[in-house]
């Protein structure tokens, strides 16, 4: 027994290096993040009690609304995004040219990492209200400072990283597979129904979290360009850790920042289980 043990603490040892900077690149901040979101203020002089004051208020109006948004902004971004992502990578795929394929992968990976306020400043500098596009074509004022055009700034990084994330998945279809389908007479839809759909499921899924939560955390990239004229959670986290606009409200922030933590849990647990349970066909 105590061998079997030494054993797995010497497998272990190798990744120390790695478990040690989790732990103190996500683990410090997480658990200071939890402290300070269940920490009611004092009054002036007095200490602080432990409570459910904080969260309770990131619960409510107006912090609700901006909770919301956020979350049906990202639902969007992710469901789009992975449908339009899945679609381009399999035409690139199977088309027979190998340097298209080459060249929307190379590009993909440097669009996916392409945010922030240079890409805001690039839609509005195209699409804003003195934009090249807007006014070349007379297009009115207004179209991009809203919910759904930050969606589609959005996409602009999203659907490149699905194209990253589902390529592998598709190239792991083996030929062998459609080919006794339609020896057994499927048509191409039962192919994808009964075959294909259920073997990509799990990357369909981890591409959809993958997005989600890349819109759900973005901050810069919304922030340039929108401001408080789309409510996100972001935004309100930073002007009250920051002292901008809200005053006072450091705790409610945290609490805010847990609750998008939770959502973010939320949606791994409905992956999670059917990424384990489809992994076996990729094998």
């Amino acid at each position: 027994m105590t061998s079997a043990r030494f054993t797995r603490v010497k497998g272990w040892a190798p990744a120390s290096p790695l478990l040690l900077v989790v732990a103190v690149a996500f683990g410090i901040p997480a658990v200071m993040l939890a402290l300070g979101a269940f920490t009611v203020p004092g009054a002036p002089g007095e200490p602080g009690t432990y409570g459910l004051d904080n969260v309770a208020a990131s619960l409510r109006e107006p912090y609700l609304t901006k909770l919301l948004t956020s979350i049906e902004l990202s639902a969007v971004v992710a469901v789009a995004g992975a449908l339009t992502g899945t679609l381009l990578a399999h035409a690139v795929l199977t088309s027979r040219s190998a340097a298209l394929r080459e060249s929307v992968l190379s590009a993909s990976g440097v669009l996916a990492n392409f945010g922030g306020v240079p890409l805001a400043f690039i839609w509005i500098a195209t699409l804003g209200n003195s934009g090249l596009v807007t006014t070349s074509f007379g297009l009115g004022p207004g179209l991009l400072y809203n919910f759904w055009g930050l969606a589609l700034v959005y996409l602009y990084f999203s659907i490149p990283l699905m194209v990253l994330v589902i390529a592998p998945a598709l190239e792991g279809l083996r030929p062998q597979w459609r080919e006794a389908a339609q020896g057994s007479g499927a048509s191409v839809w039962q192919f994808w129904r009964h075959v294909g759909l259920p073997v990509l499921t799990p990357a369909l899924l981890g591409g959809v979290v993958l997005l989600f939560g890349g819109s759900f955390a973005a901050y810069a990239t919304a922030a340039a360009m929108v401001g408080a004229s789309v409510p996100l959670v972001t935004m309100q986290i930073a002007d009250a850790l920051t002292g901008n606009v809200l005053v006072g409200f450091e705790n409610v922030a945290l609490a805010l920042s847990l609750d998008m933590i939770v959502v973010a849990m939320l949606v791994m647990a409905v992956y999670l289980p059917l990424q384990r349970r489809s992994s076996r066909w990729l094998r």
